[in-house]
């Protein structure tokens, strides 16, 4: 385990740089032949690599679904840190039942842990090497009622591009689907220094994309084309599909829609975008005093030479960063990718996180190399060069509340304004009885700096309020009035939902990520649901979820979100929709 000072110099430069009817019977897709004709039931697809078998829920949840999808080879030994390959087809009928892997990562605090789920095991592998290289699957749900061309929502998850896994239960895709009237789909994708990374003896020259080093963003275009040519088999529309993403992933979202490479495309992998809770600015283009959510390329570079250099002197070819440098020249370039290519991932990450996050060089994102990431997304929108979408993005009210290490960047207070660890929160909040009397205070978990919470100016909401504005809605200024500027179709939401039992409510009020149980309409188990979900507030939770859901599903359709269950009538940027709920009833409101 190490020190709470380097798990926060960690937590911090990984964020920083860049900053979720009646069963089918075989007729709910434009290949119902294919189905029947296997005598296999409803749930058996044949795609362009060979047949699956899915799931049957249509008794429960009202849907069907197909888990572990492989939409790529597994990018292992010579595959790694190289675009995404097709799969090996396969004979027989391959179930799909099953989550794939969780993609390489070190453990934090939202999983996956040792089993690739939220378990008991999270406590105990933090910091540690979790998942798999062999990991690019997707996951595929739909309601089970025969309709054909419904629209595609696809999610890119969270986890500051180093961690998450789709096999999250939060992200479990069932109820979206049904209350959307979609297919929806949630692709993995590689992560931290397997996903991006900017090393001279790894590019080839012989193809711009192994040269871009944006793999993560290469295995969701693989995933997007991979949708664009099977989904209908699924009874899902390949001309209307809704990129998703939240965090990273809404970053992530902001890279394909504005990639040289999709925007110069005759044909679009998606139709609509949704980031939740993202931006992708570099520093020059934002005001003076914001925190950029995106680094350029020089910084992945440092990245990637700190990295072969430390790897160099843990090994003992070297000694210091100088006769790192003098043997790294001894060598060819493939003799070095070749050594890198030898390294487990635990090697990897124990480097990063014991050498290269002291320095500031632990975090990872889209890497603007101007052929898969724009070297300026902000420039490409304002040249009218990106895939010109509707748009709806959302933040929540307060975002910085999740993130108390940073706090020290707006407020002066040294150390962070948590003062429990990562360990002790998971513990906490895995055990916690939410409908049990109050099992803690908020003096145990902020410090006394921050203290009393919503005191102006020094209170922790008001500091956690100023990252917000430098770091969020900045980068959310940024490029939500870029787009406006060139196409009318934006519109934004604030979630601002705070409803949980005390202390809770004031810790973490309407954090970064708490919209995503929403959206998904599932509440339990995760992270935050022993200290969110209570029986008093259910029913304006349930209903302000539902309300969620039907959005996205009606801009997933038509490219408005405005639906009967709002109450109100839902207007572009930069007006907002603000998502709240008081414990019984929605309260929706237009600002």
């Amino acid at each position: 385990m190490f020190s709470r000072t380097t798990r926060h110099l960690a937590a911090a430069s990984l964020f920083l740089p860049l900053l979720c009817a009646q069963a089918s019977n075989g007729r709910d897709n434009g290949n119902a032949a294919d189905a029947g004709s296997n005598g296999v039931g409803s749930t058996v697809r044949s795609i362009e690599y060979g047949t699956i078998e899915g799931i049957d829920n249509s008794a429960t949840s009202r849907t069907l679904a197909w888990k572990g999808i492989p939409f790529a080879k597994p990018p292992v030994g010579e595959l790694r840190w190289r675009p995404p390959a097709d799969p090996e087809a396969w004979q027989g009928i391959r179930a799909t039942k099953q989550f794939g892997n969780a993609c390489s990562q070190y453990g934090r605090i939202y999983g996956p842990g040792a089993n690739n789920r939220y378990d008991e095991t999270i406590g105990t592998t933090l910091n540690q090497a979790v998942g798999s290289e062999d990991c690019l699957y997707l996951n595929i749900w739909r309601p089970a009622t025969g309709k054909p061309k419904l629209p595609v929502i696809v999610f890119f998850h969270g986890g500051s591009n180093v961690s998450g896994y789709t096999a999250d239960p939060m992200y479990e895709g069932s109820n979206l689907a049904s209350t959307a009237n979609a297919v929806v789909v949630t692709a993995n994708f590689r992560l931290g220094i397997l996903g991006f990374i900017n090393l001279p003896q790894l590019k080839t020259g012989a193809d711009a994309d192994t040269d871009s080093g944006n793999f993560a963003i290469l295995d969701s275009i693989k995933a997007l084309q991979f949708i664009q040519r099977n989904i209908e088999r699924f009874g899902g529309d390949p001309g209307n599909v809704t990129i998703m993403g939240e965090s990273a992933g809404a970053i992530n979202v902001y890279a394909l829609l504005t990639s040289p490479r999709l925007a110069q495309a005759n044909h679009k992998l998606f139709h609509r975008v949704v980031p939740m809770s993202g931006g992708l600015s570099l520093a020059s283009t934002l005001p003076t005093g914001s925190i950029p959510t995106m680094s350029p390329a020089s910084t992945y570079l440092a990245q990637g030479n700190a990295l072969l250099q430390n790897l160099l002197i843990a090994d003992g070819k070297a000694t210091d960063t100088t006769s790192a440098q003098a043997y790294v020249a001894t060598q060819t370039p493939e003799q070095i990718a070749a050594y890198l290519r030898g390294k487990s991932p635990s090697a990897l990450f124990t480097t990063l996180l014991t050498r290269l996050a002291p320095a500031g060089l632990a975090g990872s994102g889209p890497i603007p190399d101007g052929t898969v990431v724009a070297s300026d997304p902000i420039g490409a929108i304002n040249a009218g060069s990106y895939v010109r979408v509707p748009v709806l993005a959302g933040n929540t009210r307060d975002e910085g509340k999740l993130f108390p290490a940073f706090l020290p960047l707006v407020s002066g207070v040294p150390g962070s304004a948590r003062i429990v660890s990562d360990a002790q929160l998971f513990a906490n909040h895995f055990n916690y009885n939410p409908e049990a009397p109050p099992q803690t205070r908020v003096e145990e978990w902020i410090a006394p700096a921050y203290l009393p919470v919503n005191a102006p100016v020094t209170g922790f909401t008001a500091r956690a309020e100023q990252f917000n504005q430098v770091f969020f809605l900045a980068s959310r200024d940024n490029i939500l009035n870029a787009l406006k500027a060139r196409q009318p179709d934006v519109w934004y939401y604030r979630f601002d939902w705070d409803e949980q039992p005390a202390p809770w409510n004031d810790i973490y009020g309407a954090a970064h990520l708490f919209d995503l149980p929403f959206v998904f309409g599932n509440f339990g188990p995760s992270l935050m649901s022993n200290i969110m979900n209570t029986a008093a507030n259910r029913p304006g939770r349930l209903a302000l979820s539902n309300a969620m859901m039907r959005s996205i599903g009606s801009f997933a359709r038509q490219g408005d979100p405005n639906n009967a269950t709002l109450g109100v009538q839902w207007p572009t940027w930069p007006q907002k929709l603000i998502f709240d709920a008081t414990p019984s009833e929605l309260a929706i409101s237009v600002q």
